[in-house]
């Protein structure tokens, strides 16, 4: 029967939802631009989405059906893929106009929101949202990316139809109920499905997702100023079209706008790797100048034939100060405690699993993951590689040792190199444990580690670069997005695997200062600026020129002019309080931020008036350089 515009009644749309596909198994696009509906038909509501290419119509055309007797059947099958959305930084549409997609159409679905059994809170990366729903089949629909923000406007609308009640073993997870008399007023903020930031910022979300949502490429400096506003400061109507506004309502965030006078930058040179170890070890086997190693290393990385020694006191696995019998037993203790924490996943039953969800869902990450580890390098290659089971069983093993973490996408290329080098199960996991303290909070669902690295990234590109800023401005990329998978993994991807060797063994000496690593991300921007500012980049381009530079980098030149560009700030008598506490050479005290001194002395950095406090800061830091 042919259906009546009687019939159909929109009740809630929004632009920008993407569906991921599986470029390397597909010829499709990568990338599936589209709308997400709430709909009603002969009064039955349903959420549906639809490629961008048919806006015209009312129906997708691929439905999620009941057949009698049969349940539900699912029409097509979506592989939502292996990559995480940091692996490749892709390009987003940001016009309205349709996207030539092949065959899309075979991507829409339609779902009665009867038959919607839940709702899954999916990590998110870029700081873009995406929902996992599952119908009460048990056939999970494909992932929903808000590339422009409105999740939140999408479950108010869903609230209006069922009840999401959070599920009491997963936090993440929220079950979908209809309508009844005594949850007719349970409240939508109750669920709590995303941290706001505050009401202000909700506000402005919801009235404009694309230009205040981090995930969508807009200037994330915006979203992190109101998200870190005092909560006591007052809550003014920002004019998104009147950028001058902004630092008279929030002095401090923008305090190095006006450009800083830096200085020269100095030339670096690099030293031999550490070829030496015997010699700094007293007759009991202890390290009798840590410091020195640490700078040798710093400075020139370590010989290969040593890694597998030294990695072990820069990852924590031995202390520095302990004896050689000493170290035998901590390694003794360590395999028996390694070895017990094996035992508890290794002894799980087919039956048990099946009623431990994440132990299930970790395991088939890990699975995925290994095998697409490095299989370039000889270690992992091959199948049934003897790598590639150690390479499991200790992602495995770290999931009982930090279960509340868990596994994370990304933490099998952090431990990759490490067993490499030790090839050996025990000493791999305990100095993968010594990595993730560095970077655990990478890894955490809130992200709010890796938003507050980007925002130091920002402050000091400011201070160095105004120019490349203010182009980046321009064009959309101010957030400085297309540096997430930098950080979240340590360059781990942009450079090949031996130079990646040589620059975490310089990162872990912690050496200049412990934001090193951002130094590192400024030095590879700036040494693209002649690229970007004299090019006709704009965002899509910026993001393109930015996932080409892989395995182009050279990390010699790279290195060399992170620690020149640390020389020259640490030099600079005006250097602002932000960057100098980016740098760890300024740390205030509660009482001091909270100071009017402290408020003024910003917002004289604000108008470009010197500050000789900076100066005394610098010169009387105890954290300060301390390598030759």
């Amino acid at each position: 029967m042919e259906q009546t515009a009687e019939d159909y009644k929109l009740i809630f749309e929004k632009e920008g939802v993407y569906l991921h596909t599986n470029a390397k198994r597909s010829n499709q696009e990568t990338t599936i631009p589209g709308f997400i509906r709430i709909v009603e038909r002969a009064g039955m509501p349903a959420l549906e989405w639809s490629p961008l290419e048919n806006e015209g119509g009312n129906s997708p055309a691929v439905f999620y059906t009941k057949k009698d007797g049969e349940g539900e059947e699912e029409v097509t099958n979506f592989d939502p893929g292996y990559e995480p959305d940091w692996a490749v930084i892709s390009t987003v549409k940001k016009d309205r106009e349709p996207v030539p997609v092949k065959e899309s159409d075979q991507w829409a679905f339609s779902l009665p929101l009867s038959e919607l059994y839940s709702l899954r809170r999916a990590r998110f990366s870029l700081g873009r949202n995406f929902l996992v729903l599952t119908s009460r089949g048990g056939h999970p629909l494909p992932p929903l990316h808000f590339h422009r923000g409105g999740t939140r406007e999408l479950l108010r609308a869903l609230h209006r139809y069922i009840i999401l009640d959070q599920s009491p073993v997963d936090g993440r997870l929220f079950l979908a109920y209809p309508h009844d008399s005594g949850a007719l007023s349970q409240s939508f903020d109750k669920l709590h499905l995303f941290d706001d930031g505050g009401s202000d910022l909700v506000s402005r979300f919801i009235h404009d997702p694309y230009a205040t949502t981090f995930g969508g490429f807009s200037k994330v400096t915006n979203f992190f100023r109101a998200a870190l506003r005092p909560p006591d400061s007052p809550n003014k109507p920002r004019n998104a079209q009147d950028p001058s506004t902004q630092c008279d309502e929030e002095p401090g965030f923008e305090l190095i706008t006006c450009g800083v006078e830096l200085g020269p930058r100095p030339d670096v040179n690099r030293g031999p790797p550490l070829d030496k170890w015997d010699e700094f070890l007293d007759p009991e086997g202890r390290v009798k100048n840590p410091e020195k190693i640490k700078e040798l290393v710093f400075r020139g990385g370590i010989t290969p034939s040593l890694r597998k020694e030294v990695w072990k006191f820069l990852l924590g696995f031995y202390p520095w100060n302990s004896t050689e019998k000493e170290r035998e037993n901590i390694l003794r203790v360590k395999t028996d405690e390694y070895f017990r924490m094996k035992l508890q996943w290794k002894s799980v039953s087919e039956e048990q699993e099946m009623r431990n969800s994440l132990l299930r869902g970790y395991r088939s990450l890990i699975e995925r993951d290994v095998s697409r580890t490095d299989r370039q390098n000889t270690f992992f290659s091959g199948n049934d590689n003897p790598g590639l089971t150690l390479l499991n069983d200790v992602l495995m093993t770290y999931c009982m040792y930090n279960f509340d973490l868990g596994y994370v996408q990304g933490m099998s290329d952090l431990l990759s190199p490490i067993l490499f080098i030790t090839q050996n199960e025990v000493e791999s996991f305990w100095c993968l444990t010594g990595f993730m303290e560095l970077v655990h909070q990478n890894f955490e669902e809130s992200q709010e580690a890796m938003k507050q690295q980007l925002l130091q990234l920002s402050i000091l590109l400011k201070a160095l670069d105004p120019e490349l800023c203010d182009f980046l401005d321009s064009q959309d990329s101010g957030s400085l997005c297309f540096c997430f998978r930098w950080l979240l993994i340590w360059f781990k991807r942009e450079f090949p695997f031996e130079d990646i060797l040589t620059l975490w063994e310089v990162l872990w000496s912690r050496l200049p200062c412990d934001n090193f690593h951002l130094l590192i991300a400024c030095s590879i921007l700036e040494s693209q600026r002649g690229e970007l500012i004299g090019s006709q980049h704009d965002f899509n381009t910026i993001l393109k020129h930015i996932n080409e530079l892989t395995m182009k980098l050279d990390l010699q030149s790279v290195l060399r002019g992170a620690e020149a560009i640390y020389l020259q700030l640490i030099q600079c008598k005006e250097l602002p309080l932000k960057v100098q506490q980016v740098l760890g050479i300024y740390v205030p005290s509660s009482s001091e931020e909270d100071s009017p001194e402290s408020q003024a002395s910003e917002t004289q950095h604000l108008l470009g008036k010197p500050q000789a406090g900076a100066a005394a800061a610098a010169a009387n830091s105890t954290r300060g350089p301390t390598y030759p």
